[in-house]
């Protein structure tokens, strides 16, 4: 009866020793699971991150290809704006001939809708400046006081009150011109040809003196007590040595300093200012002549002896030419001018 127990305990633990095996099975099954899970999972995950960077490449393709078509449109762009502002400078250019055609044409209009009164206003005005310019050529008052005849008969025709100024001053410049004497012209003239003739004998003031009082230096010898021989040697001695030193005022210390050489072409000069105002006095240039003749007295007053009766006969006949050419001068239509503008401006 003991035996039958022992030989049962064996089979009894039998089952624990075979449950192990099934265990590790199941682990290892387990974990090809995970891990196939893991692979497939891995596998999914690979290729959804592969789709990601095609699409990505996709759309970077796609915004190159955009941006490519941005920047022909930015060119094309550009050159529509460059084309439209080509053509709105040109538009500017018909615009400003346009202006331009368009400010002739009202010029032409307004000048055409002138009246009468204006158009004669007009007419008169530009008479006198031509006469004007024709008494100022020929020196004579008979192209200005036919002018202005002419003027005051039409004025006088057309009798409007707003023209009354105008007639009043053609008439205050036909008295002036009536009152006007005619310049002396071969009178002038031989006044300078003296002038001229009177340079060479003009005395500079860097000249020597003239000797003077030879008979009283003769004299003083004989009503010395010395010896005739000696005074007459003192004398060649002294009079060499006070011919020297000379003292005097002069105004212009470089009048002094004039060399023969400069001496002549200051003579030659005076004369070539008297001939210009000879020619301008001819070609009835009075401004010139009095300029030339103002130079030339300022020239003499500086260069020449004050105390000589030479260069105060030449001043004399400078002053004199030029209060005869003062006498003969035009008179200006100022008063007329001033009031043909007044009345061509509608005042």
């Amino acid at each position: 009866m003991s035996a039958t127990p022992d030989s049962a305990a064996p089979e009894q633990g039998q089952p624990s020793t075979t449950a192990q095996p099934l265990a590790r099975s199941w682990v290892v099954w387990a974990a090809a699971a995970m891990a196939v899970l893991a692979l497939a999972f891995s596998a999914l995950l690979w290729q959804k991150i592969t789709r990601m960077q095609e699409q990505l490449a996709r759309q970077s393709a796609d915004a190159g290809q955009q941006s490519l078509e941005a920047k022909a449109w930015a060119k094309q762009a550009q050159d529509t704006v460059k084309d439209n502002a080509a053509r709105l400078g040109l538009i500017e250019g018909r615009l400003g001939e346009v202006a331009l055609q368009r400010g002739q044409l009202e010029e032409l209009i307004q000048s055409l809708s002138r009246s009468r009164d204006e158009n004669l206003v007009v007419d008169i005005e530009a008479g006198l400046r031509m006469a004007q310019q024709q008494a100022q050529l020929t020196g004579s008052t008979e192209p200005l006081m036919a002018t202005l005849k002419s003027a005051q008969q039409r004025l006088q025709r057309v009798a409007q009150p707003r023209l009354a100024p105008v007639l009043r001053a053609l008439e205050k410049d036909m008295e002036r011109l009536r009152g006007l004497q005619t310049p002396d012209l071969p009178g002038l003239l031989v006044r300078l040809d003296e002038a001229v003739a009177q340079v060479d004998a003009l005395v500079l003031a860097n000249q020597a003196p003239a000797p003077v009082a030879a008979a009283a230096s003769d004299a003083m010898p004989a009503r010395s007590a010395w010896p005739a021989w000696w005074s007459q040697g003192v004398q060649q001695i002294l009079e060499p040595m006070r011919d020297l030193v000379r003292i005097s005022r002069v105004n212009a210390p470089e009048a002094l300093l004039l060399s023969p050489e400069q001496s002549f072409f200051l003579r030659e000069n005076l004369k070539l200012k008297l001939l210009n105002a000879r020619l301008g006095l001819l070609s009835r240039q009075y401004d010139t002549v009095r300029t030339d003749l103002n130079q030339t007295a300022a020239a003499v007053r500086r260069y020449a002896d004050p105390q000589s009766r030479k260069t105060q006969q030449l001043l004399q006949l400078l002053d004199q030419a030029q209060q005869q050419l003062q006498k003969g001068e035009l008179p200006r239509l100022d008063a007329s001018l001033a009031a043909l503008a007044t009345a061509a401006a509608g005042r």
